[in-house]
């Protein structure tokens, strides 16, 4: 039976909100990653998300 590999997970932190996520990619800058959340903040009229994930978005931030 073969071993399954153990994928390293890479933790890194958000420059503008704080908010931690996890990847299984090294980044090469790391300082330079941003969530989604906060790509759409700095650049809304890029934001093509449909209209109900905006509201669940908004409902829960509130």
């Amino acid at each position: 039976m073969a071993r399954k590999k153990k994928k390293e997970i890479f933790r890194y932190d958000c420059t503008l909100t704080g908010e931690t996520y996890k990847t299984t990619k090294k980044a090469k800058h790391p300082e330079e990653l941003i969530s989604v959340a906060a790509y759409y903040e700095l650049n809304p009229d890029k934001d093509d998300r449909p209209e109900h994930v905006k509201k669940n978005l908004e409902e829960t931030n509130e």
